[in-house]
C-alpha cells in the first residue's frame, strides 16, 4: 500500500479524475481518493513514479507521503489553509467594500463620490473594471486551477467559480468599450448592464465559504491532534551507567529508560524496577490509574502517576501502541467507506452537466427574447450556486469525524469501511474465554469435609499448587495468598492431566479433578453430589486429600466481565442478536450463557470450525463476531465485521477490522451506537447535498420566475454554495458529542427471530481416538463428507476431534459408525 499527498483538488470531481488517471495505471488494483485530507491511497505493483505521473496527468500534483514516523508528525494536521484563506478574504473584502460604494451605493442610493466620477460613467466603469480585476487576481487560484481542470477534460467546482466570474467580467467589460460609442444618456443605462461588482463579489463569497469549510476541517483532525500531543518528546535513560535525557525518537530497543512521576513513558516496554500506579486514560479511556509492578507492561504515553519506575523498552518510534493507534486513525480517515459511491457516480458527472445546464438556460431566456445580461445573469447564478463540493464531503468529514471519536473511547476502526459495516450489524457471536469471561479462572467457592477448617484446607492447597504451572492450580494459589501462610512442600511431583501431590508438614497432600482424587481418598454421596452442581453451574472442581481424607474442595470458574450482561442487554436491546460460540462444552457453555444473558449457544468448536459457523449465519444477517484476534482469526476475518477484544496494547490485530483498546464487551455496543450516528450523520449530508442541488439549480436557472417571479441573483447564488459545504462540515463535527456509552438515545429494537435451534445442531464435534498423522485426518475427512448430508468437516489428528458441519439432521450413530468403519475409535460426540 503507497500513500500520496494530492494537491490541486477542489472538489468531489476533482476525486473522480483522480481515481481514474490513477486506476487507469497498469499494476495499480485499487485507489482511494479522500478529498478531506487531499490523499490517496493505492494498492498494486505500480511504481510511485508511474502513479504519479498519472496525477500529474489529469491536472493535479502528488507526492509520496514519509514513513509511518514522519507521517504522524503533529505539523502535518496544522491548519495551514485558514490562515491563508483569512488574508484572502480581508484583502478580497477592502477591495470589494470600495467597489460596491461605487457600483451600487452611489447608483442606487446616491451615496456621494469624488466631482470627477459625477456624471462620467466610462471613468466610474473603469474604477470598477480596476477594482473587480484586482479581487479576481487575489483569487487568482479560483481561475488558475479552474482552467486547467477544463483543459485536461477534468471541470471542477473551480472551473464553475471561475466561468461565472470571468463571464461577468468579460460581459462588463463589453458593455464599457460599448458605452464609448453612444450618447451620454444611452450610456448612463449600460451602466445597469455592469456586472463587475458580480464578478467580484462572487469570488469574495466562495472565498468565505472555503474559509469557514477549512477551519471546520481542521476542528475534524482535533482528535488525532491530540493524540500526536501526547507522544513525550525526551526521555531519560541509562547508557553507560548515566543518566541521560535524550530525544525521545532517539530512544531503541534494550534501553533502560526511567520514568519519575509525573512524567510520561517514552517507548513500550517492561517494568524491570520499581512499582507505581500510570495513567493510561490517554490510550484506554479509562480514569483509574493502573498498578504496575516488575513484569509489568507499559506504553508510550501513558503517565507514571507515583512510584520511581525503571523501564526496558520494547517497541519504539513508530513501532509503540501510540504511534499504531494514531496510524489506524489516520489510515481510517484517508480510507472510502461504500456509501461514498453514490456521491462519487454523480460528481463525476456533475460540472459538465451544470455547465451544460447554464449554457441551455443562457439560450432558452435569450430565444425568450430577454436581454443578454439577464440572461447571462441567470446562467452564472446556474454555475456558483452548483456545489459539488458538498457531495465530496458528505462522507469523508463524517469518517474522519467519527474515527477520531472512536479513538478517544478506545474504538478504533481500521477503516471507512468497517466504520459504515459495524453499524449494519444483525448478528454479534461472541467469543467465550477472553470475550465475555475475563480469561482468567477463579475460585468461586470453598467446601471443607472431615472437620478441616478453610484455613487449614487453604494451607495445604497452597503449598502444593505454588509450584504448579496449570491455570487451574494458579488460581487457587491467589485465592488464598492473601488469607494465609503456606509451606514448602517435599516430594512433589505433577501428575499430568490428573493433579498434584506433595508432602507438607509431614502430611502427604494430593489435589486434583474427582476421578483422580478418588484412587487416593473416600468420597461420600455429600462430595460427589457438590462436584456435580458446580459441574452443572459451569465451573470445575478441584478436591484435596490430607493423608488419605478427603480435606475439601474449591470450585474454578473463568468468571464473566463485569460489564459483560449491560454490554448484552444493550445488544438485544438494539435489536442485535446476541451468540456465543465456544469450544467449551456445552454444559459449561450455557451456565457461562445463562449468567451473561445469552440465550444461543453454539458450543463444542474448535477455531477452524468457527469459521463455518459464520459463514452460515451470514445468511441470516450481516454477523459481527467478537473475539481475541489470534485463536478466533479464520472467525474474525470470516465474519462482516471482525471486532478484537482483550487486544490490550497491541492494538495491530490483522484479523480485525475493529480493535477495542479497554478489552471491555461494552466497547462492542458503543461500536455499533457510533457506527450508526455515523451513517445517519452521512446519510443527512448527502441528502442536504443533494436536495440542495435539486432546488437550488432551476431556482437560479429561473424555473419559477413565469410562475412567481422569483429570481436569484448571482451574488446570492454565490453565498448560498459557499454556505453548503460549510454546513456540510459543520454537521459532521456534532459526532464529536456523541456519548458512545450511553444507550438511554438507543431506539428499543427487538432482534430477529430465527430458527436457532438449527444452527446450533449444525455442527458437531466428533472426539476420536486413533488418528496418528495427516493421512489419518484425510481418511476420516474424506469419509465424513461423503455422508450426503455433511457440508464439510475440519479434521485434527493433534486435537483428536474432528468438527463436522451439516447440511441437515444427522443422527450420532451414523457419523460414529463412518468413522469406526475406518478402524478409529469414536469416544464422544457433542
Amino acid at each position: 500500500m503507497a500513500q500520496f499527498d494530492i494537491t490541486g483538488m477542489s472538489c468531489a470531481a476533482c476525486v473522480g479524475r483522480v481515481e481514474k488517471a490513477v486506476n487507469g495505471v497498469k499494476g495499480v488494483t485499487s485507489c482511494s481518493v479522500n478529498l478531506l485530507t487531499n490523499s490517496m491511497i493505492t494498492d498494486g505493483t505500480a511504481s510511485v513514479q508511474e502513479i504519479v505521473a498519472a496525477v500529474e496527468a489529469a491536472g493535479y500534483g502528488a507526492k509520496e507521503k514519509g514513513t509511518a514516523k514522519n507521517s504522524t508528525d503533529n505539523d502535518a494536521l496544522k491548519d495551514k489553509e485558514t490562515p491563508r484563506m483569512k488574508k484572502r478574504l480581508i484583502a478580497s473584502v477592502g477591495f470589494l467594500a470600495v467597489l460596491m460604494y461605487f457600483s451600487m451605493g452611489h447608483m442606487m442610493w446616491g451615496w456621494r463620490v469624488p466631482q470627477f466620477f459625477e456624471g462620467n460613467h466610462i471613468a466610474s466603469g473603469l474604477l470598477q473594471l480596476l477594482l473587480a480585476a484586482i479581487v479576481m487576481v487575489i483569487n487568482q487560484k479560483f481561475f488558475v486551477n479552474g482552467f486547467k481542470g477544463l483543459l485536461h477534460r477534468s471541470p471542477n467546482m473551480d472551473t464553475l467559480v471561475a466561468l461565472g466570474s470571468a463571464a461577468a467580467f468579460v460581459y462588463s467589460t463589453w458593455t464599457l468599450f460599448k458605452m464609448t460609442a453612444v450618447g451620454h444618456e444611452e450610456g448612463s443605462a449600460l451602466m445597469h448592464e455592469f456586472y463587475f461588482e458580480s464578478a467580484a463579489m462572487i469570488l469574495t463569497l466562495i472565498t468565505v465559504g472555503k474559509m469557514l469549510e477549512a477551519r471546520s476541517k481542521g476542528k475534524t483532525t482535533d482528535a488525532l491532534k491530540s493524540l500526536m500531543k501526547l507522544a513525550p518528546k525526551t526521555a531519560c535513560v541509562r547508557r553507560d551507567g548515566q543518566e541521560t535525557v535524550i530525544s525521545a525518537d532517539e530512544v531503541v530497543k534494550g534501553d533502560i529508560f526511567i520514568v519519575r512521576p509525573g512524567e510520561s513513558f517514552a517507548a513500550d516496554g517492561i517494568v524491570i524496577k520499581g512499582h507505581s500506579a500510570v495513567d493510561e486514560s490517554a490510550l484506554t479511556g479509562e480514569s483509574i490509574p493502573v498498578d504496575k509492578n516488575e513484569g509489568d507492561r507499559v506504553s508510550a504515553a501513558t503517565v507514571n502517576t507515583s512510584g520511581y519506575l525503571e523501564c526496558e523498552a520494547l517497541r519504539t518510534g513508530e513501532d509503540t501502541s501510540l504511534s499504531k493507534i494514531i496510524q489506524m486513525v489516520s489510515d481510517a480517515a484517508a480510507t472510502k467507506a461504500p456509501v461514498a459511491k453514490a456521491a462519487d457516480k454523480v460528481a463525476g458527472v456533475f460540472v459538465p452537466a451544470v455547465i451544460a445546464i447554464a449554457a441551455v438556460t443562457m439560450i432558452i431566456w435569450l430565444i425568450a427574447g430577454e436581454s443578454t445580461g439577464f440572461a447571462l445573469a441567470r446562467g452564472i447564478s446556474v454555475l456558483v450556486i452548483s456545489c459539488p463540493c458538498a457531495l465530496g464531503l458528505a462522507t469523508p468529514v463524517a469518517i474522519m469525524v467519527g474515527s477520531g471519536t472512536g479513538a478517544k473511547n478506545g474504538i478504533l476502526f481500521k477503516t471507512a469501511a468497517s466504520l459504515e459495516a459495524a453499524g449494519k450489524t444483525e448478528i454479534a457471536v461472541l467469543d467465550k474465554t477472553g470475550t465475555i469471561t475475563k480469561g482468567q479462572p477463579e475460585v468461586t467457592d470453598i467446601r471443607t469435609f472431615n472437620g478441616f477448617s478453610e484455613d487449614e484446607l487453604l494451607k495445604l492447597a497452597c503449598s502444593v499448587e505454588i509450584k504448579s504451572e496449570h491455570p487451574l492450580a494458579k488460581a487457587v494459589v491467589r485465592y488464598g495468598e492473601n488469607k494465609i501462610s503456606y509451606a514448602e512442600a517435599e516430594d512433589f511431583s505433577v501428575l499430568a492431566g490428573n493433579g498434584v501431590e506433595g508432602t507438607v508438614d509431614g502430611v502427604r497432600v494430593s489435589g486434583g479433578s474427582l476421578s483422580f482424587i478418588k484412587k487416593s481418598a473416600k468420597l461420600t454421596d455429600e462430595m460427589t453430589s457438590c462436584a456435580e452442581l458446580w459441574a452443572e453451574e459451569g465451573k470445575t472442581p478441584v478436591f484435596f486429600s490430607a493423608d488419605g481424607k478427603i480435606a475439601g474442595a474449591a470450585a474454578i470458574a473463568d468468571i464473566i466481565k463485569e460489564d459483560a450482561v449491560e454490554a448484552v442487554s444493550q445488544l438485544k436491546n438494539m435489536g442485535v442478536r446476541v451468540i456465543m460460540l465456544t469450544g467449551d462444552n456445552e454444559k459449561t457453555a450455557k451456565a457461562i450463557a445463562s449468567k451473561a444473558g445469552i440465550d444461543e449457544v453454539i458450543a463444542g468448536v474448535l477455531p477452524q470450525g468457527k469459521e463455518s459457523v459464520i459463514r452460515r449465519l451470514k445468511k441470516q444477517g450481516a454477523v459481527a463476531m467478537v473475539g481475541d484476534g489470534i485463536n478466533d482469526a479464520p472467525a474474525l476475518t470470516r465474519a462482516d465485521i471482525g471486532i478484537a477484544i482483550g487486544a490490550g496494547a497491541d492494538v495491530a490485530v490483522d484479523a480485525a477490522d475493529i480493535v477495542l483498546v479497554k478489552s471491555r464487551l461494552g466497547d462492542v455496543p458503543a461500536a455499533i451506537r457510533l457506527s450508526r450516528a455515523v451513517l445517519k450523520n452521512i446519510h443527512q449530508n448527502l441528502f442536504w447535498a443533494f436536495f440542495y442541488n435539486i432546488i437550488g439549480i432551476p431556482l437560479a436557472a429561473g424555473v419559477w420566475i413565469p410562475l412567481f417571479n422569483w429570481q436569484l441573483n448571482p451574488m446570492f447564488a454565490a453565498a448560498a454554495m459557499s454556505f453548503s459545504s460549510f454546513f456540510v462540515v459543520s454537521n459532521a463535527l456534532r459526532l464529536n458529542f456523541v456519548k458512545v456509552n450511553d444507550p438511554s438515545g438507543d431506539k428499543k429494537i427487538k432482534p430477529k427471530k430465527q430458527d436457532v435451534q438449527e444452527e446450533i445442531t449444525m455442527t458437531k464435534t466428533i472426539k476420536i481416538e486413533g488418528m496418528m498423522c495427516g493421512h489419518c485426518e484425510a481418511t476420516v475427512k474424506k469419509a465424513l463428507e461423503a455422508i450426503e448430508t455433511v457440508e464439510s468437516a475440519e479434521v485434527s489428528h493433534e486435537a483428536g476431534t474432528a468438527v463436522v458441519t451439516l447440511k441437515a439432521d444427522t443422527s450420532d450413530e451414523l457419523l460414529k459408525k463412518t468413522v469406526e468403519d475406518k478402524d478409529f475409535t469414536v469416544i464422544e460426540i457433542n
